[in-house]
């Protein structure tokens, strides 16, 4: 039981490591322009919060 324990910190960890990089070489670097293009489109980027509430309040 303690080897599968082990085997599954390292597997988590390493993944951890695999989820950091990729979200550096992503947002940082521009390796995929596209992706700042659909955040944008999809408002993702945007404080849109006090609209929302603005709109709630208002019915």
């Amino acid at each position: 039981m303690k080897v599968l324990e082990r085997v599954l910190i390292k597997m988590v960890i390493i993944q951890f490591v695999f989820l950091i990089l990729t979200q550096i070489l992503l947002h940082q670097h521009g390796i995929f322009p596209e992706l700042t293009q659909l955040t944008k489109y999809e408002g993702v980027s945007e404080n849109s919060f006090t609209e929302i509430i603005q709109t709630l309040s208002g019915k």
